[in-house]
């Protein structure tokens, strides 16, 4: 591998766990409460935080697009404090990271619904609070599910493209992952390269899975 293609690999590697930290404790704590709501409405949530696997990527990639503009008032916000967004390396992460968190998101949400109820309420029986009992009871319990979840969306943040090519644009050292320069290779007539990026993406993604 060249040097340029070591380089994509990292940054995609890099703006992949990113975009993972990042979604974790928001995915973490949409999937308990949803795990524990009951009310009206949520239904709707659920349809809502599912759209970006529903939605064709460039559509999600669009709005956000849209959404991070200069033309819109919060990149102009985001702007006039020194913020940029669009076409820059935090665009990548933004993209993978809205693609990424459904996957998060219903994984956990599942993995905390079969915590049996009856032992989080012994806890709080024997002394725990909210929080003692959620991360000494429920976490361990539904730990292989969180987990299944953060691998889910770390492979899928490696694997991004139509949202991100919008939001992010393919430049060369700025915003290509591999899924970009896959792409570009492939357009250039370069497909010795891009089916080795492709072996690497799928290694990659294979290992991930694999470790869980």
């Amino acid at each position: 591998m060249s040097r340029d293609e070591v380089e994509v690999v990292l940054f995609t590697l890099g703006v992949a766990a990113l975009s993972t930290i990042l979604i974790f404790p928001l995915g973490l704590g949409a999937a308990l409460a949803l795990s524990r709501y009951r009310g009206p409405g949520k239904g709707l949530i659920e349809t809502i935080l599912s759209l970006p696997l529903i939605l064709p990527p460039t559509a999600v990639g669009l709005l956000l697009l849209e959404a991070f503009s200069l033309r819109s008032p919060l990149g102009s916000w985001l702007a006039a404090r020194g913020i940029e967004i669009v076409f820059t390396w935090k665009a990548v992460v933004l993209a993978t990271g809205v693609m990424s968190f459904p996957l998060l998101v219903r994984s956990a949400r599942t993995a905390f619904e079969e915590v049996d109820p009856q032992l989080i309420g012994l806890a709080r029986t024997l002394g725990c609070g909210p929080t003692a009992a959620f991360f000494r009871v429920t976490l361990p319990l539904a730990g292989r599910g969180v987990l299944a979840g953060t691998v889910l969306a770390f492979a899928r943040a490696l694997g991004e493209f139509g949202a991100t090519v919008m939001v992010a644009g393919n430049i060369p050292g700025r915003t290509r992952t591999l899924a970009l320069a896959i792409f570009h290779d492939n357009q250039v007539g370069r497909d010795d390269r891009a089916a080795v990026l492709a072996g690497v993406t799928a290694a990659l993604a294979f290992v991930a899975l694999w470790t869980t």
